[in-house]
């Protein structure tokens, strides 16, 4: 009796993902798909989130994809995301459905006709209920399983009669969410001062906190209508020099450091951080611009006086308390509240 040969068990296929950017918050994440190839043109798809049946667009088609498989490591994923500060997850958030039809997108454009109504109805229940808080905007789901309702308030807020009464008006799911000023002006934010699309609608996902004291290391004007963004708190631009402003800043002299150039010895008076310039006042009243690597600084034997030790190549003791204050400010400016007005 001859014996029969094991099964082979089939080797299990790579599991392949797309990078779509889906919903009203523009969130970036990978969706599992069983398709061959990948279109090389601007796409549309649908997709199956936590929330539904969702429409998104597909990301990197021209370079990202090989044979239907997305090619980026999620090392590379994240470290490209990082630099953009685009919020984004390595975990699979959802599954591919299908390529979008004519058909969803007209459907897609039938809800956002509708949504306008349902935000009316929902702010008409707020003011019958006497509900401290502000409708923002509306995000229906495609299929209509489910309606989701932003709101902004100062605080939490009791909206169990509020979704009842919607519930019972669409029959559907309702769903609210708090979002802060921020994120309104992700939704509903136009064109800034600048000519461009908000950042935060265009690219910015990842919204990272901003204070006072980047505007004035970078000179910028101190008036809140100039420096304040769509959302009424300062600009997010204010951040992407940030750090380039704080390394250049390291290598200037403090204000009223003596130092030596060319002409002598003199003291500094000011500073330009972009131009590596330092402002020389000389003892005989004159001023003169020099650029910081043609300048030396000059220790005084009184400020020899304030070491703790002769000779111990330690700053003296009055630069060591001027240095913690300042570092004492600037940490007291990041605590502050990082609008430039408060939230209305």
């Amino acid at each position: 009796m001859s014996k029969t040969a094991p099964a082979k068990n089939k080797p299990q296929r790579h599991k392949k993902y797309l990078l779509i950017r889906h919903g009203q918050m523009n969130s970036v994440g990978l969706f599992e798909h069983d398709q061959a190839e990948v279109p090389k043109t601007p796409t549309r798809v649908v997709v199956k989130t936590e929330k539904g049946l969702e429409l998104g667009y597909l990301v990197g088609q021209l370079t990202a994809y090989r044979g239907g498989q997305f090619r980026l490591s999620p090392e590379q994923i994240k470290e490209y995301y990082q630099t953009s500060e685009i919020e984004y997850t390595a975990e699979p958030v959802g599954r591919f459905v299908r390529y979008a039809t004519a058909a969803d997108i007209n459907e897609e454009r039938h809800l956002r006709q509708i949504v306008k109504d349902e935000i009316e109805c929902c702010k008409r229940f707020v003011e019958e209920l006497e509900l401290p808080m502000k409708i923002i905007d509306a995000e229906h789901i495609l299929g209509g399983e489910r309606i989701i309702f932003y709101f902004r308030a100062d605080g939490r807020v009791d909206f169990r009669e509020l979704v009842k009464r919607l519930a019972h008006e669409y029959q559907t799911r309702i769903e609210m969410r708090q979002i802060g000023s921020r994120d309104e002006a992700k939704i509903l934010g136009d064109v800034e001062s600048c000519g461009q699309q908000c950042c935060c609608q265009r690219f910015l996902k990842a919204l990272k906190p901003v204070n006072m004291r980047m505007a004035k290391m970078q000179k910028a004007t101190l008036d809140p209508s100039k420096i304040s963004g769509y959302c009424g708190r300062l600009k997010c631009c204010l951040r992407y020099e940030d750090e380039t402003y704080t390394e250049l800043k390291k290598r200037l002299p403090r204000r009223n450091a003596t130092v030596r150039t060319q002409k002598g010895e003199g003291r500094v008076i000011d500073s330009q951080i972009l131009t590596q310039l330092v402002v020389v006042e000389y003892a005989d009243g004159t001023r003169e611009a020099v650029g910081v690597e043609d300048i030396e600084m000059i220790r005084r034997p009184e400020q020899q006086k304030g070491k703790t030790k002769a000779d111990n190549g330690k700053e003296p003791i009055e630069e060591q308390q001027q240095e913690q204050e300042e570092q004492e400010e600037m940490q007291d400016e990041e605590n502050e509240d990082l609008q430039a007005g408060p939230e209305q």
